[in-house]
């Protein structure tokens, strides 16, 4: 047995190794992206009537406040930007807390639902006041939708795709020749 793995009592194997920046990161924050826009645009746009412009715009708006919604498409393309930096961002914090605490690879599925809805709380609790953009009323309409979406389409995703890498770089480590 390599040095990168453990007997489980159980009979299985441990991940041990830790999973690799660029696939974590990167590829977590694009997915994550993917996901959560999507599910902006199907939540917010189709079933409660916001204009695909203006949901990223109210991104942009953490940046430039109520001018975002003045700015028309650059505003909007800006919005697109600053989500995908913020999903890249939520990858990289669990990617961090993953070398630290190796739990949130061997446990992805619980821990990535857990971290999902921390993240969503987080931003929206604690970024999203601290920026320039307007917070609006609590309402249980769109928060629990959301709350659950980043459980399974932002902490989901990363951190099974942060158990992948970490995987891959078991096998690499075992079978360094190919």
């Amino acid at each position: 047995m390599s040095a990168n793995a453990a007997t489980h009592p159980g009979g299985g194997v441990f991940i041990t190794e830790r999973p690799r920046p660029f696939d974590t990161i990167l590829y977590g924050g694009l997915v994550v992206g993917i996901l959560d826009g999507l599910f902006a645009l199907v939540f917010y746009g189709l079933i409660l009537g916001v204009k695909p412009m203006r949901i990223f715009q109210t991104v942009a708006s953490g940046l430039l406040g109520k001018a975002s919604f003045e700015g028309g498409v650059p505003t909007f393309l800006l919005g697109i930007l600053l989500h995908f930096v913020v999903a890249t961002c939520i990858a990289a914090v669990y990617y961090l807390a993953s070398l630290k605490l190796p739990v949130l690879i061997r446990r992805a599925v619980p821990c990535g639902l857990i971290y999902g809805m921390i993240a969503y709380l987080g931003m929206n609790y604690v970024v999203i006041p601290l920026s320039a953009a307007s917070s609006g009323r609590f309402s249980w309409r769109t928060f629990l939708p959301a709350f659950i979406a980043h459980a399974f389409l932002v902490g989901l995703p990363i951190a099974l795709l942060a158990r992948r890498s970490a995987q891959a770089n078991q096998r690499e480590s075992q079978n360094p020749a190919g």
